[in-house]
């Protein structure tokens, strides 16, 4: 099990994966430069406003770091926001992705913020996620998978929490419930 995990906190609810990370007794270290990054056993990405926080990465010099120790085999956790700068591909309005997610991701794909909605899981009784309640915020949607992508959770038929290695994805917002099993997921990659 990883010993501290990074939450890059350049922009996003980052606190309230902190408070999910300590109820499950890890120690958590805010990322912000690359050698933060350098001290942390796995990561968090949080959900935010993407461009924010590509922004906030190009300009700490974050991104190739952040790419070479993911591929290095770093875990990593990237919740809505998170999800789109992991992927392969961002549509609607593209950022700068770290490319390590065999995805595309489609930003607001649901909508904007009045859109918001709560729903929950289905068909995931073999992953241990049954009644996994996700709140969507401006949800991103995940497509073209590529085969070494596993879908964990899946509402309505799509996609909304899935692995590839070391690197995992949500399309939810994990964070704004009490339910720790994604973030317990995180530290069983470690």
């Amino acid at each position: 099990m990883p010993k501290t995990i990074g939450i890059l906190a350049i922009q996003g609810d980052f606190d309230a994966h902190r408070k999910l990370l300590e109820r499950l007794g890890v120690a958590m270290r805010p990322v912000l430069y690359q050698r933060d990054l350098d001290q942390v056993d796995a990561l968090v990405i949080p959900g935010g406003e993407s461009t924010t926080i590509s922004k906030g990465m190009q300009r700490l010099g974050l991104y190739e770091p952040l790419r070479q120790r993911i591929e290095a085999g770093l875990p990593v956790l990237g919740t809505c926001a998170g999800a789109i700068l992991l992927s392969r591909e961002a549509q609607n309005h593209a950022v700068p992705v770290l490319g390590v997610l065999d995805v595309t991701a489609k930003r607001n794909a649901y909508g904007t913020q009045v859109d918001s909605f709560a729903a929950t899981v289905n068909g995931t009784a073999d992953h241990g996620l049954e009644g996994l309640r996700c709140i969507f915020i401006r949800a991103p949607q995940l497509e073209n998978l590529g085969p070494e992508v596993k879908v964990l959770a899946r509402v309505d038929d799509r996609p909304v929490f899935v692995q590839q290695g070391n690197v995992l994805a949500t399309t939810f917002h994990p964070e704004l419930t009490d339910d720790d099993r994604v973030h317990a997921r995180l530290l069983s990659c470690g």
